[in-house]
């Protein structure tokens, strides 16, 4: 079996190219990526020397996917992760357009073409801001959670299931993405190979990396350890807005699981993969985490708030467990470690992050 990994030079795709090979000993990975974020080419050459195969291509151009070996699978890994792409001043609207949608059709026409099982890397997202801003949130001490009295479609004591609005306002990257699995979940039905979409969580790891508005568990950590400026945004400048944590090689041990499940009609094809509640946290949580491994830091307010930013939102992946009898392994605690200890080896990766 062969295995593409798109976005291969990414944190993300990097784990899960390493995970699937680990997992799959008959698997061969081939990787894409167009080499463009921050810390690429070191992920590129200890991808290389590590004996795969790694090929310097645009999802967006057709001509860099015609030479690519014929695959078996294709794990769609690369995107514009941030939900300010498009309105930042960084990323234009039509770039994160053509980087997250249009880049999916390229790899859905390839998927077509090879008769291979596509896996859609999609994210939390796609969730309605609107919706997720209307719920009744309680204020604790050190974190937002939401009124166990309220009755919310899509809302359970776990979190936020796969059947809350996803009805716009999305931001720019949620509503590519969800148009993504649109088309996705259409060229499998339509062209008779296994699709699967995987709504993920925020990842965090050791060698991510970090930027406030994407990467934050590792760009808060690095950062307070380095007593660099942090800042509370919005929400009344306290940081309790709160999400859940996921580790990618979790999300690689499913990715397994889904490719031997292949066009088996009892898995659903659209499920959450987070950790949910256990390892959900508030910016505060983690300041205080921080302040008692590192010592004490100030991290100041900012009343402003930022687009599309919400004050809670954790996923309840039941679905994924139950039916693929997956669950996530490594803890809250667990990834906030292994960030740290990363830190601690490797105080340039700040620095790398930004360039």
């Amino acid at each position: 079996m062969r295995i593409l990994v798109t976005g291969v030079c990414g944190f993300v795709g990097s784990v899960i190219a390493r995970s699937l090979r680990e997992s799959l000993a008959e698997a061969e990975v081939v990787g894409l990526d167009n080499l463009v974020r921050s810390g690429s080419e070191i992920n590129r050459r200890r991808l290389r020397e590590e004996g795969f195969r790694v090929v310097h291509g645009d999802i967006r151009l057709p001509s860099d996917l015609e030479d690519l070996p014929r695959c078996d699978w294709i794990v769609d890994a690369a995107a514009n992760p941030s939900v300010l792409a498009g309105v930042d001043g960084k990323t234009g609207a039509r770039q994160l357009v053509e980087h997250n949608l249009v880049g999916t059709l390229n790899l859905l026409e390839l998927a077509r073409r090879w008769n291979a099982g596509f896996i859609l890397l999609s994210t939390s997202r796609v969730y309605s801001v609107a919706a997720l801003r209307a719920l009744p949130l309680a204020s604790l001490p050190l974190r937002f959670t939401p009124d166990p009295a309220a009755k919310i479609a899509g809302l359970t004591a776990e979190g936020v299931t796969e059947s809350f609005s996803t009805t716009p306002p999305l931001s720019l990257y949620g509503s590519a993405k969800v148009a993504s699995e649109a088309l996705a979940l259409e060229y499998g039905a339509t062209f008779g190979f296994p699709v699967f979409v995987n709504r993920c969580g925020v990842m965090a790891g050791a060698e991510q990396f970090g930027k406030a508005d994407q990467g934050i568990v590792s760009f808060w950590i690095r950062s307070y350890a380095a007593r660099r400026p942090l800042r509370y945004i919005g929400f009344d400048g306290s940081g309790r807005q709160a999400r859940d944590c996921l580790h990618p090689a979790d999300l690689a041990t499913l990715l397994v699981i889904q490719m031997r499940a292949g066009q088996a009609a009892d898995r659903p094809r659209v499920v959450n993969v987070g950790g949910g509640l256990a390892s959900s946290f508030s910016l505060a949580e983690l300041s205080e985490w921080c302040a008692d491994r590192f010592g004490a830091h100030e991290v100041r307010a900012d009343l402003a708030p930022r687009p599309f930013d919400v004050g809670w939102l954790v996923l309840d992946a039941t679905l994924a467990q139950t039916s693929y009898d997956w669950r996530p392994t490594q803890t809250r605690e667990a990834i906030f470690t292994e960030i740290a200890e990363h830190a601690a080896r490797h105080p340039e990766w700040l620095r790398l992050s930004e360039d």
